[in-house]
């Protein structure tokens, strides 16, 4: 029986597990939003939870337990600086997980999960950029056929 017994095993022992959620959920801290395995990504949101509670603790204590997960200082910094900032009047649930659809190569669950309230980098601009020069070229293959 499995009393008692908290989260997944996913297929991994001990120490692949922790290392691989450490770096994801250093990944999702920069980026602010990562694509994974559903069950990954339902791991992965208590974990980061947690660190971003830290984060809005602010203190060197909380500093050096985040540590520990995010083995990163650029990411400690934003986590303590602007992460904790925008979450500071929120009482939880920082992330959020987006169900995607399944993976072409073994049909697993992939799942978006993403910080809640994130800021957008102008990626929309950049796409409408790469759209035009892609017209521009074929109007400059149409004329010169």
């Amino acid at each position: 029986m499995k009393h008692r017994v908290a989260g997944r095993r996913l297929d991994r022992t001990t120490e692949h597990r922790i290392a691989m959620f450490r770096n994801q959920v250093t990944q999702l801290l920069r980026h602010e939003r990562i694509v994974t395995t559903t069950p990954k990504a339902k791991e992965l949101k208590r974990i980061a939870d947690k660190v971003i509670t830290l984060g809005k603790k602010g203190t060197a204590h909380a500093r050096r337990i985040a540590f520990r997960d995010v083995r990163d200082g650029e990411v400690i910094e934003k986590l303590f600086g602007p992460i904790a900032e925008r979450y500071a009047s929120r009482a939880g649930g920082y992330s959020r997980i987006i169900h995607k659809g399944k993976r072409h190569g073994d049909n697993a669950d992939m799942s978006i999960i993403e910080l809640v309230d994130r800021v957008v980098v102008a990626e929309e601009p950049a796409k409408a950029e790469k759209a035009e020069k892609k017209s521009d070229k074929k109007a400059s293959k149409a004329k010169g056929e």
